[in-house]
């Protein structure tokens, strides 16, 4: 672990907003790394707008981590790291001005753009695409650090990453997997093994809002595979929960409604098999090790879904959209996804096979090695200001 700079102990601002709409994806990212920060004794805090998410607003307050209105132009955010004396700013928007990271780094704070593949033309001291295959190299000859999985231990003082364009740094690929303390506390010492099991148990949830409203079209699909099956459904909004309270479960099937929860990763390691939307909770799931059928909800996932089940890492179950179309596209799209997930509920030598896959593939270090970057620049710049 590369210890924090002399003097005071660095503060990290985190620039991000969750609500029904955006999801809350971009805040479970920053907590990790905010996780991180804290237990190296750093001052973190968060700028942004947690909206109508009690559960999101509850994971701060329990970390004791204070929320400030999130500016939105670059001379907000320079303006808010001056206030506030950060230095260092987390960036982690699909909707900011992307001048922004350009006028901190002019301004002298270290900035971090955590990106999923566009970096929108951000000009930070370092990028983060945490995505499985972000670290292969690409037609024009892009970045390839080392091989997905690879075991770095943490506070291992290697930042990684190749120089980009603009002379920061790319942290690619799931070796920077960022991961909640729940999270990386519940993964287990080794893959889990083929249970053979009759009543397989089944656990389905899509963010922390469930903004397309995905559970109850997958929670059909599952059932309509007629396989017995325990089924959790976690249910982000009353609407979605009165939805399927209206469903009716096959012979040997039963179904199960929760709300949003802290026991997410308690819940994942007692499942037979896991159905989640192909977002940030796919890097949670390769570190616990389950076995796990993804959907792709949105067209910012469909890169990374397509590379992690063509690796083996999940099943797929394609897009939501081509679920959810009418006439016979849709019910083709919905039939072979039951096939699949049919399949998957009566082979645990299948599952098992996603399982081990997938927890080689995260091994639950990657904020530790971002958290060492940017420690890494804010010790540098320190030197130089007070030589």
């Amino acid at each position: 672990m590369n210890p924090p700079p002399a003097g005071d102990a660095p503060r990290i601002g985190l620039r991000c907003d969750a609500g029904p709409r955006r999801g809350v994806g971009h805040l479970v990212r920053c907590l990790a790394l905010g996780e991180e920060f804290l237990a190296r004794g750093a001052r973190v805090e968060l700028f942004g707008t947690v909206e109508q998410v009690g559960w999101a607003a509850g994971q701060l307050a329990a970390r004791g981590i204070p929320l400030h209105p999130g500016p939105d132009t670059p001379d907000g955010l320079v303006e808010a790291a001056r206030r506030h004396r950060l230095d260092a700013l987390v960036l982690d928007s699909y909707e900011l001005d992307p001048a922004g990271a350009g006028a901190l780094r002019a301004a002298g704070v270290v900035t971090l753009a955590i990106v999923d593949g566009d970096t929108r033309g951000q000009d930070a001291d370092l990028h983060l695409d945490q995505n499985f295959g972000a670290d292969t190299p690409t037609v024009d000859g892009g970045p390839a650090p080392g091989p997905v999985g690879a075991e770095h231990p943490a506070g291992s003082g290697d930042p990684g990453g190749s120089l980009d364009a603009g002379g920061g740094r790319l942290l690619a690929g799931t070796r920077y997997a960022l991961l909640r303390d729940s999270v990386i506390t519940a993964r287990p010492a080794a893959p889990r093994v083929a249970t053979p099991t009759g009543r397989p148990r089944v656990l389905a949830f899509f963010g922390g809002t469930d903004a397309v409203g995905a559970a109850p079209v997958l929670t059909r699909v599952l059932l309509a595979t007629g396989h017995p099956m325990d089924l959790t459904v976690v249910v982000a909004r009353p609407e979605i929960e009165a939805e399927l309270a209206e469903l009716n479960p096959g012979r040997g099937q039963s179904l199960r409604l929760v709300p949003p929860t802290d026991t997410l990763p308690a819940l994942i390691d007692a499942a037979d098999l896991v159905v989640s939307a192909a977002g940030t909770s796919t890097w949670e799931l390769c570190c616990l090790g389950v076995p796990a059928a993804l959907v792709c909800v949105v067209d910012n996932q469909r890169e990374s879904y397509r590379r992690v089940v063509a690796h083996g890492l999940a099943a797929g179950l394609g897009e939501l959209s081509e679920l959810v179309a009418p006439g016979l596209a849709g019910r083709s799209a919905r039939a072979g996804a039951a096939r699949t997930l049919r399949t998957l509920l009566a082979s645990p030598h299948r599952r098992a096979g996603l399982a081990a896959r997938a927890w080689a593939t995260v091994d639950g270090h990657g904020r530790a090695r971002v958290a060492d970057a940017v420690l890494t620049l804010i010790g540098d710049r320190t030197r130089v200001l007070n030589p």
